[in-house]
């Protein structure tokens, strides 16, 4: 529809200009001129609709604002042929089998072809969203932004989808004539003068249609979700009127992204709230409910998959970040073989957040009491006052090979290293910690030199088990558990970790400012056999397989907005064979391929 836009207003212009350039008198003729250049504007104003100019995803207009989620994804075939080249023959083959899956379960059943019969009206991009269920409230009652979803098991959630319409002619004649199906029967109704197609009587789901003012095609797993996209739509209550999202999707725009997604955090933790094993207190709903969305963009490079991501507070919250971004000053301490790491900006402020974001929080992987009664118990020392109080720096935690040729049973060492704020505090409790090794534990604690700087060795007395601590830097304690790598980080190493060519590749350069980092080389860690870990289900197995390196970096850039980056760098094992042409459908994440031509 742009491009025939275009292709109109470039011959009106034309033949106008024609009329000018015959003009005699100078005069009148830059007249003339300047009336058509103006003119043009206004027609590009008039015909080309508001809507192309905005940031956000197409179809977020037409999608509730109590969604959970909602993903777009490009119909762009050349996108998803690149994916399909990515990773091993086993993931390939795997990406296969689900859109072929897809193409079966979604297409096949109600008579459809892609190839003819979406991709000839599809615009650039598809959006699916998850919707809450509502248990007592009329599709045409209040709207969406304003009540409260009630939540019940995710297996009855509706699903939306919205296509946008590249040719209306097309999509019309889809819906008015649907094919005839193998099971159940077409219905026909209108809500709200808005033509709606149904399915009634099939085995599975029913699904429900309409079609927006001829430029998007609603398609929902429920009737009622169907009249709730007509109720957004009409009323503009929709996910892009979130307080912040506009702006939050503007700072992580991409060319030609494979995917969008969004969260509506509130929304989502009542959900996930709600399917817990163990209720939520009102005090930890609270601290989660502080969040108003993620937002996240995917692209595709050539040596592998980027997503550009940013979470925002909600605009009435107290709750403040601290802009503190250091997390990079941990890495020159580490050598360039380390297999993993994660380092943040201030261990002291990370611990004392997520002390209070996990009170009562069901999700939390670990409960602050159980972390500070074990400290107690075990060693004697009091997990804050005696060893966070000094804690206040950046820090790193690490897995750092063994040195080659090094007599130890151990393929690697775990690595803690913290910049201190106070060194006499910190040595005041390390050495309480060396007495309680000692004493009630029975180590051998001795101090020794490596390379020329202090070490202090813990050694159990039935051997195998050692554990180093020792300085760097002046005021970094460190803290090493297996494989003696002190050598490798004291004084300093001797290549660091930054000079590294697949931390490069994995952890962008841009954000030199970070709050956190993450990078783990897939390759030689999960993906080795040198390390004894849990077997993983086939399919996560397989996909863990076909990566080679991930690295993620986060900063905080204001009091309310958290950026992301993630770079997962796939193996290339050569390219598949012929894939199926990919269906966008309900009730599952697809992987859509369609026409390139954008949706205005």
């Amino acid at each position: 529809m742009f491009d025939s836009i275009l292709d109109k207003t470039k011959t009106a212009l034309e033949k106008t200009k024609s009329a000018v350039d015959k003009i005699e008198s100078p005069q009148l003729r830059n007249a003339a001129a300047a009336v058509l250049l103006i003119g043009g504007f206004a027609i590009l104003w008039v015909l080309i609709p508001k809507n192309a100019v905005e940031n956000y995803p197409v179809g977020a207009s037409a999608v509730p604002q109590d969604a959970w989620m909602a993903v777009s994804l490009s119909t762009d075939p050349g996108q998803w042929e690149k994916l399909q080249k990515q990773g091993t023959a086993e993931s390939q083959k795997l990406l296969n089998e689900q859109l072929l899956q897809l193409r079966s379960r979604f297409l096949t059943p109600y008579g459809l072809d892609y190839a003819k019969d979406i991709q000839p009206w599809v615009g650039r991009e598809v959006m699916v969203a998850w919707l809450p269920p509502q248990v007592g409230v009329g599709a045409g009652g209040t709207s969406p932004s304003s009540r409260q979803p009630a939540i019940v098991p995710k297996a009855t959630e509706p699903v939306v989808m919205v296509l946008p319409v590249d040719n209306q002619g097309r999509a019309k004649e889809l819906l008015e004539k649907p094919k005839p199906l193998q099971q159940g029967q077409w219905v026909s109704r209108t809500y709200k003068d808005v033509p709606i197609k149904e399915i009634q009587g099939a085995p599975g789901d029913n699904y429900s249609a309409a079609l927006l003012d001829n430029r998007f095609l609603a398609v929902t797993t429920d009737a009622k979700a169907t009249e709730r996209v007509i109720d957004t739509y009409k009323s503009g209550q929709s996910i892009a009127k979130t307080p912040g999202y506009k702006e939050a999707v503007a700072k992580i725009e991409a060319p030609d992204p494979l995917a969008r997604v969004y969260v509506n955090w509130p929304v989502a933790t009542n959900m996930a709230a709600m399917n817990a094993v163990r209720l939520l207190p009102p005090q930890g709903k609270n601290q989660l409910q502080k969040f108003q969305g993620f937002a996240a963009t995917v692209t595709q490079e050539p040596e592998g998959i980027r997503l550009q991501g940013i979470s925002w507070l909600k605009a009435d919250s107290e709750k403040k970040l601290a802009v503190e971004n250091k997390a990079k000053s941990a890495l020159s301490r580490l050598p360039a073989d380390t297999l993993m790491i994660w380092s943040g900006s201030n261990l002291q402020r990370l611990w004392q957040d997520y002390a209070l974001g996990a009170q009562g929080n069901p999700f939390a992987p670990m409960s602050p009491e159980w972390l500070q009664q074990g400290v107690a118990s075990n060693t004697g020392l009091n997990w804050e006052k005696d060893l966070l109080a000094w804690m206040a720096g950046d820090f790193s935690v690490s897995l750092i090979p063994a040195v080659p040729g090094s007599a130890t049973q151990f393929p690697a060492a775990l690595v803690l290293m913290v910049q201190s704020n106070d060194r006499r505090s910190a040595e005041k409790s390390l050495l309480q910690l060396d007495k309680v090794m000692s004493q009630r534990y029975k180590f051998k604690v001795e101090a020794v030199k490596v390379a020329g700087q202090p070490v202090v060795n813990w050694t159990s007395q039935y051997g195998g088990v050692t554990l180093s601590r020792g300085w760097v830097s002046g005021n970094v304690a460190f803290l090493t558990l297996g494989a003696p790598v002190a050598g490798a980080i004291s004084p300093r190493p001797k290549a660091p970790l930054l000079l590294s060519e697949s931390f490069k590749k994995a952890v962008p350069s841009e954000f030199d400012a970070s709050n956190s980092i993450f990078f783990i080389d897939v390759e030689r860690t999960l993906n080795s056999k040198q390390f004894t870990l849990p077997q993983l289900p086939p399919v996560p197995q397989t996909l863990v397989s076909a990566i080679r390196t991930i690295g993620l970096t986060s900063s905080i850039v204001s009091e309310r907005s958290t950026r992301y980056e993630v770079f997962i760098q796939p193996k290339q094992e050569g390219t598949p064979g012929a894939s199926p042409n990919p269906s966008p459908q309900p009730q599952a994440k697809p992987s859509a391929t369609g026409s390139p031509t954008p949706s205005r």
